[in-house]
């Protein structure tokens, strides 16, 4: 006998199917017909229709999708490091000492170069300088203030409304499909916490992305966590298989990527899996309405070994330029 929880899903989906069958509304109405719109459509029909060789239980219909240049743009710099600097600017107005830093000029030289090597070095030396030291409530309020106020210097939106409106009905319709989705980025997970839930209707505990530590006080009498920058923990390339395992404990049937930093997630889904499996890279060929770039990127989301391997690993491809109808949601 079926237990509760497969038996309301299984109620859910037909539910859903029927409507959709009546109204003939489209899933993914932001794509272009092609292969990948349809392939994203085939592999959750195949997996989700109950009798079926390659059905997959509810439990673990986990789908994981990288968040910079994947959920939203990484271009001129990824979001996390445009609020590092905007704090980075509002501290040097009381400490102007700080300019003695090289890594503070480079990041006032927009020298992203020398910010991302050595494993993201002078990145990670600037969000210490700006996130750690906080409780984790004043990084919150920090992180909404500034969303509410910034705005991405080319699309002149704020950061949030800077979304692709085709990869949010892809949330929207594995959700729809009993699927569970996750972030998982090499972002700061506290920073995509904050606002996970009301931009993509992933919630904090589904983000699973880079973390330092934090240490629990007592202050005034009330307990509060303070964000330190001791073990560091890097969500990128070979750190997504690991932080997928250490956080969501499954392993997913489909990913979600841009640059070769998601090479291993894909891998770890799509390479000897019990389950049917898909894997997705979003490949950067809109200069006009977005960005164009894959081996030569302005900051991050360099993509040259992934893209490499898409056709002998069975990945779906999506050219931007081609295969999205808008890029981000109507105005």
């Amino acid at each position: 006998m079926k237990n509760p929880q497969t038996l309301m899903a299984t109620a859910i989906l037909a539910t859903l199917t029927f409507i959709t069958s009546i109204t003939g509304a489209d899933p993914l109405p932001s794509w272009n017909d092609g292969v990948a719109r349809q392939s994203i459509i085939d592999f959750v029909e195949k997996v989700t229709k109950e009798g079926e060789p390659e059905f997959i239980p509810v439990p673990e219909l986990i789908a994981v999708f990288d968040n910079d240049g994947t959920l939203w743009p990484e271009n001129p710099v990824p979001f996390q490091l445009a609020f590092g600097l905007d704090s980075l600017t509002l501290q040097l107005t009381s400490k102007p000492e700080m300019k003695n830093d090289a890594f503070v000029m480079a990041a006032l030289a927009g020298d992203n170069t020398k910010l991302l090597a050595d494993h993201y070095k002078g990145l990670f030396h600037i969000l210490g300088l700006t996130h750690a030291g906080m409780t984790t409530d004043e990084f919150d309020q920090r992180v909404n203030a500034w969303m509410k106020t910034a705005k991405h210097p080319r699309f002149g939106q704020t950061y949030d409304q800077c979304i692709y409106q085709p990869m949010h009905e892809v949330l929207a319709y594995l959700r729809a499909n009993g699927f569970k989705t996750f972030i998982v980025s090499g972002g700061g997970a506290d920073f995509m916490r904050v606002w996970s839930e009301r931009v993509y209707g992933i919630p904090p505990e589904q983000v699973v992305g880079s973390r330092g530590g934090v240490k629990f006080e007592i202050r005034e009498g009330k307990p509060v966590l303070l964000k330190t920058l001791e073990d560091v923990f890097v969500d990128d390339k070979a750190g997504k298989p690991v932080g997928i395992h250490q956080i969501i404990g499954r392993r997913p049937v489909m990913a979600f990527g841009n640059s070769d930093g998601d090479k291993e997630m894909l891998e770890y889904t799509t390479i000897g899996n019990p389950h049917a499996s898909f894997g997705l890279i979003v490949h950067h060929t809109d200069a006009e309405r977005e960005y164009a770039y894959d081996a030569n990127p302005k900051s991050s989301g360099k993509l040259i070994e992934a893209l490499a391997d898409a056709p002998k690993r069975g990945w779906t491809v999506v050219r931007m330029k081609d295969d999205w109808k808008t890029i981000f949601p109507a105005k």
